[in-house]
């Protein structure tokens, strides 16, 4: 046996664990023991037991509270593995950066195996790869599972249930829309259940394995190391993750990665393993699962650069000046959208708070299924949680789920329930990404994935868990869907504001940036038994990359079992509203490819569907002006009536008027310096020019829209237009004015 030299290094201070030095290590490591010993291993070969090459006892006057530390000097330490011993317990280091002996996945003679750490850790290069730092407006997170995500026969991947697996499948996430993946726990863990020791080592001497694989991950965790069994070749899993994170940083994707803490860790040690995986592997994001003081994380100046994710964040954890890191984590949103989405009573408020929340001070995480809990596509499949094959009777999982099976518990091959089953995913899809927050997809809910009713998958290492990718040909239409719903959301900053939505129009463009309406325009409906609510998203608010205004959209959602007739808000006078989406659209793909939208016949009303949504946006109208001179120029006498003014509806019908009963009214002069406000809400085909004296008689058109079809004979000259001399420049009026003389304003929420 080699000789070894062994001191104490009061002057340096060193991280738990090992650390290189000049001429050997230093080693540190927590023991609640009388006598601690450091234990060297030749690398082994073959499956058998580890052979001991040598025992290096800590000294005493190394010894601090419960902490052991020694420097040791010599030659050929960089050859070996090493482990602990503390009053004859062996045990594996608690900061080890990488593991030896959980190589495969699930094997149960692991669970009572000693797993050893390599002395020496190789380099990596990382080319000068930094974070991302993607701001939460600009985020779409796909959530996955490592394993879960590529180990199925279907994925096509060389390397399954690996983290070389998920870089294999970047082209698809690109291709997606993806820009934030997030991984559930990484960091080692014991899959092999096992009751809990004492002192929190999953590895150490205790009871036999019980038979049943913590899937998931969550539960006490070396976690300075990612998973063996999570690599490829699983000799250097640390080596292949960073290679993982560098090749998605190259993608222009964000990682982030779930740390699940027990409570036992005190809380420096939780903030030294957060600050270690963002040096060490270069993680843009951790989202905090367990029992973590986020509050401390929150505080911490290392990590304002850092997404951090928890359940809930105070306003204030967040320092002013801070950039914007912090992200709430919870199903807020799920149980509040799902309600909505099933119809479930006096939810319009819930609905439009959710919509629009976007703190100032955290970022919100906006999701309708995750892997705790029902898929989208078991959340309109089934009403009740089939756990059967966990073995636990069906008693675990939670009940309250929120979800409705559309009229048949589980698969159907009835026409007309899978159509509204397909209806429920789009209406769901649509509520994440037309909301303000982040919004985020768990891996396979865009193809449909299925875990036949599970709601509660944690040991379910199989196909109840693993991705199904031949889905994505089943269900073609639904991730045509998703993918066009990610680049619809990209293309228009209404719909991702970097800041919360006031609900008042503070840059005078002419409407408030968001606004609620009911069955009458500007009229939102609150009442308990209201299942239907309609937004509308003012264009001006939104600004593209290159600086122009965004497109205007109104988004009216039914969530009743009842059709219900909207009136729809008035435009400017250039513009007109077609469809963008329709959830309802049982023939078609329920969307329009931009430049493609549906024509509307009616611009005044429409009727929703049943249990749909649908997105209208505003685009440009017909050359009016073009229409104008062509009518001026017609010969007379040709049909003996004169001109009508231009309505955009298709029919040559007039429109309806926006809100039936209200009084007529002769049309006023348009006062100039207004833009894009047309005086009167029933005459959209006039043009946006003061209206002069000269030009009124002219047009020979009728003011009242009744008289365009009652009457043939012209308006006349007093009139149109009471005073012969030009229109005199008025103050221009408030807001609150402007939207009474169109008759659109009465109440804004």
């Amino acid at each position: 046996m080699r000789q070894y030299q062994i001191c104490i290094d009061s002057a340096g201070v060193y991280p738990m664990g090992l650390t290189p030095t000049e001429k050997g290590i230093h080693v540190s490591v927590a023991a609640a023991a009388k006598e601690c010993s450091l234990l060297l291993f030749s690398p082994e070969k073959g499956r058998g037991e580890k052979q001991e090459a040598a025992r290096i006892r800590f000294p005493e006057a190394g010894r601090h509270g419960q902490v052991w530390e020694m420097t040791v000097e010599g030659e050929g330490l960089q050859q070996y593995e090493y482990a602990f011993e503390a009053d004859g317990k062996r045990f594996s280091d608690p900061c080890g950066r990488s593991f030896l002996g959980n190589e495969a996945w699930g094997c149960l003679e692991n669970g009572e195996r000693l797993l050893t750490t390599p002395v020496s850790q190789p380099e990596f290069d990382w080319e000068g790869d930094v974070s991302l730092r993607i701001p939460y407006e600009e985020c779409i997170v796909y959530r996955a599972h490592v394993r879960g995500l590529t180990k199925d026969s279907s994925s096509g991947v060389r390397n399954k249930g690996t983290f070389a697996g998920v870089v294999e499948k970047i082209p698809y996430l690109k291709e997606l829309g993806i820009t934030t993946l997030e991984l559930m726990p990484v960091a080692e863990f014991q899959e092999i259940e096992m009751p809990d020791v004492a002192d929190g080592n999953p590895y150490g001497d205790g009871p036999k394995p019980t038979g049943r694989l913590n899937y998931w991950g969550y539960g006490a965790s070396f976690y300075y190391s990612p998973k063996a069994s999570y690599a490829g070749t699983g000799r250097n899993p640390a080596m292949e993750f960073k290679q993982m994170v560098k090749a998605l940083h190259q993608a222009g994707m964000e990682v982030v990665i779930e740390l699940f803490f027990t409570g036992r860790e005190t809380p420096a040690a939780v903030l030294d393993v957060v600050r270690f995986w963002v040096r060490e592997f270069h993680v843009d994001g951790v989202h905090l699962t367990g029992q973590a003081p986020a509050w401390i994380l929150a505080k911490d100046p290392y990590l304002t650069d850092t997404k951090l994710w928890a359940t809930y964040w105070d306003d204030g954890d967040k320092e002013p000046g801070y950039q914007k890191n912090l992200g709430e984590f919870n199903d807020g949103f799920l149980v509040d959208m799902r309600r909505a989405l099933k119809g479930d009573e006096d939810q319009m408020k819930n609905l439009i708070f959710r919509s629009r929340r976007n703190p100032a001070g955290h970022g919100v995480i906006n999701y309708m299924a995750t892997n705790n809990g029902f898929t989208l596509m078991d959340m309109v499949s089934y009403d009740r949680k089939h756990n059967e094959a966990n073995g636990e009777e069906n008693q675990d999982g939670t009940d309250y789920n929120y979800t409705w099976n559309c009229g048949e518990e589980g698969p159907s091959r009835k026409k007309k329930l899978v159509q509204m089953r397909r209806q429920q995913l789009r209406n769901a899809l649509l509520m994440v990404f037309l909301s303000q927050g982040t919004p985020l997809l768990q891996a396979g809910d865009e193809f449909g994935h299925s875990q036949g009713g599970n709601n509660n998958a944690y040991c379910q290492d199989n196909e109840i868990s693993w991705l199904n990718w031949k889905l994505q040909k089943t269900n073609r239409e639904l991730l045509a869907f998703v993918k066009h719903l990610i680049a619809f959301r990209k293309a228009h900053p209404v719909f991702h504001m970097k800041e919360e939505p006031k609900v008042m129009d503070y840059r005078a463009v002419g409407k408030p940036d968001i606004s609620y309406h009911g069955v009458n325009a500007w009229k939102p409906e609150f009442e308990n038994f209201r299942r239907q609510i309609g937004i509308m998203y003012w264009g001006p608010y939104g600004k593209k990359a290159d600086g122009t205004a965004d497109e205007t959209f109104f988004v009216a959602y039914n969530m009743h079992w009842e059709p219900h007739e909207f009136a729809l808000p008035h435009l400017p006078r250039s513009q007109q509203w077609k469809i963008a989406f329709d959830t309802s659209d049982s023939s078609g793909s329920g969307y329009y490819e931009a430049g493609q939208e549906r024509e509307l016949e009616n611009q005044k009303r429409y009727m929703v569907p049943y249990r749909s949504i649908i997105v209208f946006v505003g685009k440009p109208a017909p050359d009016q002006g073009k229409e104008e001179r062509r009518r001026k120029n017609a010969k007379p006498g040709k049909t003996g009536k004169p001109a009508k003014a231009e309505e955009p509806e298709k029919t040559g019908k007039p429109a309806k008027a926006e809100e039936p009963g209200k009084t007529e009214k002769f049309l006023k002069a348009e006062e100039p310096g207004k833009t894009e406000i047309p005086v009167k809400a029933e005459e959209p085909g006039r043009t946006e020019k003061p209206v002069k004296a000269e030009e009124a008689a002219k047009a020979e058109k009728p003011v009242k829209m009744e008289e365009a079809v009652k009457a043939e004979k012209p308006v006349k000259m007093e009139e149109a237009v009471k005073a012969e001399k030009p229109v005199r420049a008025e103050e221009p009026v408030n807001e609150a004015e402007r939207m009474t003389q169109e008759g659109e304003a009465d109440a804004h929420i």
